[in-house]
């Protein structure tokens, strides 16, 4: 399972969110948002709203990604690794406190990983976990992972929300108390209005300088113009791009323009007719104006991409010319696979704008070769349930925001059901392959199998678009994980 979602139209909650927040002192913070997570435990939950929140502001791992994607230090302060690349051992921050006052050791490693492995493990992205062995507690501050086949991405995987450490004791109420060890602590959820924060004081690491972050959930777009200007709010990481001119000329406001993980697909049900033909899979590919979508519904923003990768990334090969714009081709492959008149379907459409925005240029431009698409806009819960856990849909547009997450597609029982057993080898050759020139080779390998197969739709990355109060500085601009860190976050004069 993956992170899913970036909202570039800020969606779903109370204006009456900004209620008695105006007046913030200067080490606050008041954030609009685009929406609400369902819970607040990343190690039980697949929604980006969950890391927005916590990750690395309430709960931390044992490595953690900085805004470049690099691997650093967080509660191991170091570790080795043996020469077959089979064992890791960390040596753990000393003094480390949750923030419920009890202490953590590598007891609560042991923990965290063997609650992931767990039969019952709401866990994300259990996949990646599975190659641990064992984990042993050395002492209170050395623990020893051992590996069932070496994984080139190990120390990355660990570094992600759904490896944070967690403690026995507060683990099971996390989803609505989350109590980590990161530099701010849980204070309040608010249903349908915020989540507040606080700096937890006895915090083991750098001193942050914010004492109190208030993550406030924010209706739309014009609702958050209102509210920056207004200063109600004092910034947003994902910001509308249609709206960023009004801000760009006010000295008031920074803008930051970066990248994201976010690549945009219109997401198919290969194992549903008439999608689990490859050549109606390619019609469709052909009848996609990716410019024309890119310019309607990021603003000019998005990246375009050919298959499931970043173009940031090292490992990235351009792959759009595999299916050029072609509406021609696009009908003459439709009646070679049997519908030389088109077909019907439905596009389920998460509330978020570059998906409501996609889905009608995409529904315009496929009328044109003879498919009819029955746009179905629903709630982001219930695109969980109907799309993402039931596949109970025909299309749907999305953006799958995890870092080097086209390991999804080795999964056939993902929400795609894409069933491939060549990619699947691959993948897994990938996966055990630590020397970094092969493993571009394999990732360049695997993103052409899947551009080839036309699996999805391949639309567009997705940028980072934040609006920030000038006289913040510390926020990151791109987004190379899912989350908002705070650390680094604090007023200039």
């Amino acid at each position: 399972m993956g992170k899913l979602i970036r909202g570039l139209g800020l969606a779903l909650a109370l204006v009456t969110a900004l209620a008695g927040t105006a007046s913030a002192a200067p080490t606050e913070i008041r954030i609009g948002v685009a929406l609400e997570p369902p819970t607040l435990d990343p190690t039980a939950g697949a929604a980006e709203a969950i890391d927005i929140v916590v990750y690395q502001n309430v709960f931390e791992g044992l490595t953690r990604i900085d805004e470049n994607g690099a691997v650093q230090p967080g509660l191991a302060t170091s570790w080795t690794i043996s020469d077959d690349n089979l064992t890791y051992t960390f040596k753990l921050a000393d003094g480390v406190t949750f923030h419920d006052g009890t202490t953590f050791d590598a007891n609560d490693v042991k923990f965290s990983f063997d609650r992931i492995s767990a039969p019952d493990s709401l866990n994300a992205h259990k996949e990646f976990y599975s190659v641990i062995q064992s984990v042993t507690v050395i002492d209170p501050l050395t623990v020893e992972f051992k590996l069932s086949k070496a994984v080139g991405r190990f120390l990355f995987d660990i570094g992600r929300g759904d490896a944070v450490i967690v403690a026995p004791e507060s683990a099971a109420t996390n989803a609505t108390n989350p109590i980590g060890t990161g530099p701010f602590s849980f204070v309040q959820w608010d249903k349908g209005s915020r989540v507040v924060l606080e700096r937890y004081d006895p915090y083991w690491g750098k001193p942050v300088a914010l004492t109190k972050a208030s993550f406030v959930f924010i209706s739309d777009t014009a609702t958050v113009t209102n509210a920056l200007l207004a200063e109600d709010i004092d910034g947003t990481n994902n910001f509308a791009p249609e709206a960023l001119d009004v801000f760009k000329s006010d000295p008031r406001f920074t803008v930051l323009v970066g990248t994201t993980e976010g690549e945009t697909i219109l997401g198919t049900n290969n194992k549903k007719a008439p999608f689990d033909n490859l050549k109606v899979r390619q019609a469709m590919a052909y009848a996609l104006d990716r410019k024309a979508i890119i310019d309607g519904a990021t603003y000019g923003y998005g990246t375009p991409i050919g298959s499931a990768f970043a173009p940031h990334n090292p490992y990235y090969v351009d792959l759009t010319g595999t299916y050029p714009y072609d509406p021609e081709k696009a009908k003459a492959l439709l009646a070679e696979a049997g519908y030389p008149d088109g077909f019907s379907a439905t596009l389920k459409l998460p509330p978020v704008g570059y998906a409501t925005l996609s889905g009608q240029i995409i529904a315009s431009q496929f009328a044109k070769v003879g498919i009819k698409l029955e746009l179905i806009n629903i709630e982001f819960a219930q695109w969980l349930q109907d799309v993402y856990t039931n596949h109970d849909f025909d299309l749907t547009i999305i953006s799958h925001v995890e870092p080097f997450d086209i390991g999804n597609y080795a999964n056939p029982n993902y929400y795609w059901g894409y069933d491939n057993p060549k990619f699947q080898a691959l993948n897994e050759t990938l996966n055990g392959t630590t020397d970094e020139a092969k493993r571009k080779e394999l990732a360049i390998e695997l993103q052409t199998i899947i551009a080839d197969d036309a699996v999805n739709g391949y639309l567009f990355e997705l940028a980072q678009t934040g609006v920030w109060n000038a006289k913040l500085t510390g926020m990151w601009k791109n987004s190379p994980i899912e989350g908002l860190v705070l650390r680094d976050i604090h007023w200039v004069d």
